[in-house]
């Protein structure tokens, strides 16, 4: 009988804990095993409620439709949540090499899409907030950069949509070395200058999502978005879970569209393939000709039922992307966190991948920059540097991994690259080596002297191209802007503005373990960024003092 007791205890644990992964809420109490004879499986655990007490109008993803309907706790049990740890090796992270180091001589041109994105910073952030280092893979040292507004010079007039700034400074991690600086700032837009838009918001509602960072934070933001727009504008709302379906058809009613933001609950596969495939057919019948078609994806970016394979989804993405439907990922939550996904379609969609970790994130993604998030001033933007051998021995391109084009994308214009939105800025930094320095690769003994060509030129230490399109155009235009070799002498220790830019970079290349900081730790990152009245940059001094405790040093 002794042994017949453990047995079934052993089996109601197995239950719990099955329970536990599946919908870590509340779990329904199994019937005490009686002596006699084993006791019956336990019955399944009742769906989480939506709210805490009263009826309320819910809606829920079923296999076959969306279905409204009063929510009652009358048959529901309760028992104490089995709390199961985060395993993070479960989230998916796309991580690339360092780039390598390039000698002027052999590769004197380098060429990449600009990236606009933030979502690496913001995932660190939620990292290292928890008291964990942040994988290594999940450090994008650009979007760290791109992160934070920095005083490159307004647009004059319209008539070229950014601005294109360049520096020089001595590196603080490498005797010997040079920062050179490239900033791009797109021009601002007034509320009565936006397009009108069609945006449709995409939620996943699956079990996945069923906890206080996930769905609750995507209804914070997705409210907060609807309260920026104008009457001008459309809202759908699409969910997916085991299927997806229609909430709320296109409206300008921010009322109706919080209403129906409130309604939704967790529960259920991610039939995420589906999901997008109907919020495009939502954005094509909706569409607007000369406005902004957008769909924006709110997701822990777990797609595991239907439409998965990442190919076929990129396909169709690219697909829409030509029709003129954009694609925004948000990525939210912890532990089965795909990001690798989410960052990879967004670039495909011609769209920006943010990370919400907190309410005031979302405010700042969807309030405060909307413009730039919405509304495209310049599309298949690239930057290509060519470096003088005469003067430059070699350098590497600090970031932008993911982003790299072969040298001959650059003048194709069918190539596909970053856009820029309205007051978008995009940063890169290149660490140079002079002519005569040490560099991090030593001489070779048959290595070829300087053309005429670069000899003639020793005033210029490089050249700055960048190609970019107007939203309606198909023709790219070209912007060319030289450095001079003067900059390199006079250059100092970076200060200000380009110092903090600088301490930025530096984190994120320590945090992916970049052999090439020399040693420079979090401590001297912070005596390079210095004291900051900005609430962003202090939260940075913050982070990077968290990272120097976590790492030791």
């Amino acid at each position: 009988m002794r042994g017949t007791r453990l047995a079934a205890t052993a089996a109601l644990c197995v239950v719990l804990a099955s329970c536990a992964r599946e919908a870590p809420g509340d779990l329904a109490q199994a019937p005490a095993p009686r002596a006699e004879k084993p006791a019956p499986p336990a019955p399944p655990p009742p769906p989480p409620p939506a709210y805490a007490a009263g009826d309320a109008m819910a809606v829920t993803v079923t296999g076959s439709r969306i279905r409204g309907g009063a929510v009652s706790a009358e048959n529901a049990f309760y028992a104490a949540p089995v709390m199961v740890a985060t395993d993070p090796g479960r989230e998916k992270y796309d991580g690339k090499e360092v780039s390598p180091v390039k000698l002027t001589s052999a590769e004197p041109v380098s060429t990449f899409s600009v990236d606009v994105d933030t979502g690496a910073y913001a995932n660190t952030r939620r990292f290292l907030s928890q008291g964990m280092m942040p994988p290594q893979d999940a450090v994008r040292t650009e979007e760290m950069v791109n992160y934070f507004r920095y005083d490159y010079a307004r647009p004059k007039d319209r008539s070229q949509p950014f601005t294109v700034s360049t520096d020089v400074a001595k590196s603080p991690w490498n005797e010997g070395t040079y920062l050179m600086r490239i900033g791009l700032r797109g021009y601002d837009i007034e509320r009565d200058e936006r397009l009108p838009a069609n945006l449709v918001f995409l939620m996943d509602v699956s079990g996945s999502m069923n906890s206080a960072d996930k769905l609750p934070l995507v209804k914070t933001a997705l409210a907060g978005l609807a309260g920026e727009l104008g009457p001008r504008d459309k809202v759908s709302i699409v969910v997916y879970a085991g299927a997806a379906g229609l909430v709320l058809e296109p409206t300008s009613d921010t009322g109706k569209i919080r209403r129906a933001l409130d309604s939704l609950s967790a529960g259920g596969s991610t039939a995420g393939g589906a999901g997008i495939e109907l919020a495009y057919r939502i954005a094509e019948d909706n569409f607007i000709k000369d406005g902004v078609n957008r769909v924006i994806l709110a997701t822990d970016g777990d797609f595991n039922v239907g439409l998965s394979d990442t190919k076929a989804l990129i396909e169709m993405i690219e697909n829409k992307r030509d029709k003129g439907i954009t694609l925004t990922t948000l990525g939210f939550g912890t532990g089965n966190y795909n990001e690798a996904m989410m960052e990879q379609i967004a670039n495909h969609g011609n769209g920006n991948y943010a990370y919400i970790d907190t309410a005031l994130e979302a405010k700042k993604v969807l309030g405060e920059e909307m413009s730039s998030t919405l509304f495209t001033i310049a599309k298949d933007v690239k930057i290509q540097v060519e470096f003088n051998p005469a003067v430059i021995s070699q350098y590497r391109l600090v970031g932008y991994e993911n982003r790299a084009l072969r040298e001959e994308d650059f003048d194709n214009d069918r190539v596909d690259a970053g856009d820029i939105g309205a007051g978008h800025q995009v940063t890169a930094i290149y660490e140079v080596v002079p002519v005569g320095g040490k560099g991090w690769i030593a001489p070779r003994r048959y290595e070829d002297a300087p053309d005429k060509a670069a000899a003639a030129r020793l005033a210029e230490a490089a050249n700055v191209k960048l190609r970019y399109k107007l939203p309606d155009g198909d023709t790219s235009k070209l912007i060319e802007q030289a450095v001079p070799s003067a900059a390199l002498k006079t250059a100092a220790l970076p200060r200000g503005d380009f110092a903090f830019a600088a301490a930025v970079a530096a984190f994120g290349q320590v945090l992916r373990g970049d052999e090439m900081m020399m040693g420079f730790d979090f401590a001297d990152i912070d005596r390079l960024a210095g004291q900051q009245d900005n609430y962003w940059r202090q939260e940075f001094l913050q982070l990077n003092a968290l990272a120097g405790s976590l790492k030791g040093g």
